[in-house]
């Protein structure tokens, strides 16, 4: 159990760290004890870009409990590379799905999303992020395949 406590501050050791003001932020950091720096690591995990994560940093500007700050730092960074390797799998997850759904090889059905196979492979494994706008494509003319519809997302070529 922590023995922190918060001077002059509207807010409780108890609370979600989420809540807590920059001060009390400040005081776990200064003055808590592991306890309190794992509640402050878990906020950063839940929101690797949020609002405890950018009081983390302001205070490494120029807080003087370094060791702290570099245990934080280095929470943030893993934080951060966790959820940008989780969203670039659930995206090729997506394609991968998308691919599967069109019941084409995935040769044809990179032609008919305006790519290469090469490149829609790498998108499928993750290797390579698509942009929104191609992710899109990608669903979209999946789905319409699905449905039967006749067409695609793309835009005849002008032949003229």
């Amino acid at each position: 159990m922590s023995e922190l406590s918060f001077r002059n501050i509207d807010a409780d050791p108890t609370d979600q760290v989420e809540t807590w003001p920059y001060e009390g932020l400040v005081a776990a950091i200064e003055r808590g004890s592991l306890s309190d720096w794992r509640r402050i690591v878990a906020a950063i995990r839940r929101a690797p870009w949020g609002s405890v994560v950018h009081s983390v940093q302001e205070y490494a500007a120029y807080g003087e409990e370094r060791s702290v700050v570099e245990l934080l730092s280095e929470a943030i960074r893993r934080a951060q590379a966790g959820a940008e390797d989780a969203e670039r799998q659930e995206v090729a997850a997506r394609v991968a799905e998308a691919i599967r759904t069109a019941r084409m090889p995935a040769s044809r059905f990179a032609a008919e999303v305006g790519t290469s196979a090469s490149r829609l492979s790498t998108y499928r494994t993750g290797a390579v992020a698509p942009s929104a706008a191609m992710l899109l494509r990608i669903e979209r003319e999946a789905a319409r395949l699905r449905a039967g519809l006749p067409g695609s997302v793309r835009p005849a070529p002008n032949l003229e």
